[in-house]
């Protein structure tokens, strides 16, 4: 029987949307298309785009935003909620599912946070970049784990997860940040509000509410409307939403495998037409078989496979294209000198490395944490290395922690040369690795 060649097409596609490293070099491109259209000769147009103001309501109720804020905003909403899953899987079955799994990457993350403020304050504590220094602290689990298959595949799958819990829990900590240190002049009733949607959500998870419109609606058009209008950045609603999203199947395994071969062999007996359709009793049995795969598939499974390719390959990379292009304007060494831009590197190179590394080999020393399997030493300093790749969530915080237009061109511009030397650096100290 031969294969259509639209079910080839679309296999492949689907397979090339599922590597770690397509979604690293579709980021790469994007920074370098904003990049070269940002200090293009039609920069303007560039620039013009993002502020282009877009209004979404009806009658009375209407929000308007610029372009650009509707995708910091909104669309980024979409990836902290991918997060959200990820970090609820972790916790659950994952590398954070243990007190053992989790203490070395949890503390090794703790350290890869707090050394880069440290140094970033160290440049900046009196001047008026100061407020960013949470700015080096984030890494960007996608593109860290995407440019990580560069490295190699002697890098084995428990050093992969390791860099993920790492970054899973840098992702925890950078919520926390914006919640606590980048949200201003909260307004308590539209804050009561927004908790009153989640514990509905909540409460639809403890009565076994399995609808995924359930949670999106009430998360989309409740939490995420109710967190904005409060002055808490609305993207933390794409957290809280994940988190009520069931992590329980309502079939098990056994089961699910003895109604498949019931239906199999009913199916079996069932009179094959021949042509285009099907049969009455076929087309019973095949809407039962796709009844209990959804019923054997955890909602917050299956949401996340379903989310994933719209996060990685559509938010992500418009996330990148609409704030990565830096104008480059006068003195490019006088904006790479800048305190803060040097505290943006010297915090994603040094910083990550040395904490992540240092902290790490001294939790080691206690025998409180213990190495991946099949890992060593120089391998966790490769990790560290690529732990400063801290793009998307640096970029986040920067739009959030500087009012000064100058310090958000400075910092970017920080944020995309540390890591680039963090990228690089890990990539190289990695592949030699494998000599």
């Amino acid at each position: 029987m031969k294969t259509e060649p639209a079910s080839i097409l679309t296999s492949r596609i689907k397979m090339l949307f599922s590597r770690e490293i397509s979604l690293g070099i579709t980021l790469l491109l994007m920074v370098i298309l904003a990049m070269a259209w940002a200090n293009s000769p039609w920069s303007d147009l560039y620039h013009g785009l993002w502020k282009t103001r877009l209004t979404i309501g009806f009658d009375d109720f209407k929000i308007t935003e610029s372009l650009h804020r509707w995708i910091n905003d909104g669309l980024m909403a979409y990836f902290f909620f991918l997060i959200g899953l990820e970090v609820k899987r972790e916790f659950i079955s994952g590398a954070l599912s243990t007190p053992k799994k989790a203490a070395l990457p949890l503390v090794a993350a703790i350290g890869g946070m707090l050394l880069p403020a440290v140094i970033y304050l160290s440049l900046n504590w009196d001047g008026p970049g100061a407020s960013g220094w949470g700015i080096p602290m984030a890494t960007d689990i996608a593109f860290a784990v995407g440019l990580l298959t560069l490295a190699g595949a002697h890098i084995g799958q428990p050093s992969r997860t390791f860099l993920k819990a790492v970054a899973t829990a840098d992702d925890i900590a950078v919520i926390l940040i914006i919640a606590f240190f980048l949200s201003s002049g909260v307004e308590p009733s539209n804050l009561v509000v927004g908790g009153v949607y989640f514990g509905v959500m909540v409460a639809g998870n403890l009565l076994g509410v399995r609808s995924f419109w359930f949670y999106l609606i009430l998360g989309t058009l409740g939490l995420w409307v109710a967190l904005l209008l409060s002055g808490i950045h609305a993207t933390l609603a794409g957290f809280l939403t994940a988190l009520t999203i069931p992590a329980r199947t309502s079939l098990t395994e056994r089961s699910f495998r003895e109604r498949m071969l019931k239906h199999i062999r009913a199916f079996n007996q069932t009179l094959f037409t021949g042509g285009p359709f099907l049969s009455r009793k076929q087309v019973d049995l095949i809407k039962e078989i796709i009844y209990d795969s959804k019923q054997a598939l955890p909602p917050l499974q299956r949401v996340e496979d379903n989310i994933r390719p719209f996060v990685h390959f559509g938010v992500l990379p418009l996330f990148a294209l609409s704030n990565a292009g830096v104008t480059i304007e006068g003195d490019l060494w006088g904006m790479l000198m800048h305190p803060v831009s040097l505290g943006v590197i010297a915090g994603l190179v040094l910083g990550k490395f040395g904490g992540i590394f240092l902290i790490s080999r001294a939790l080691s020393a206690t025998g409180l944490g213990e190495l991946p399997k099949h890992s060593n030493w120089k391998q966790i300093a490769g990790l560290g290395l690529m732990a400063g790749i801290g793009f998307t969530m640096s970029l986040f915080i920067a739009e959030l922690a500087l009012d000064n237009a100058y310090l958000v061109r400075v910092a970017k511009l920080g944020i995309l040369a540390g890591s680039l030397i963090s990228g690089v650096l890990g990539i190289v100290w990695l592949r030699g690795l494998r000599k």
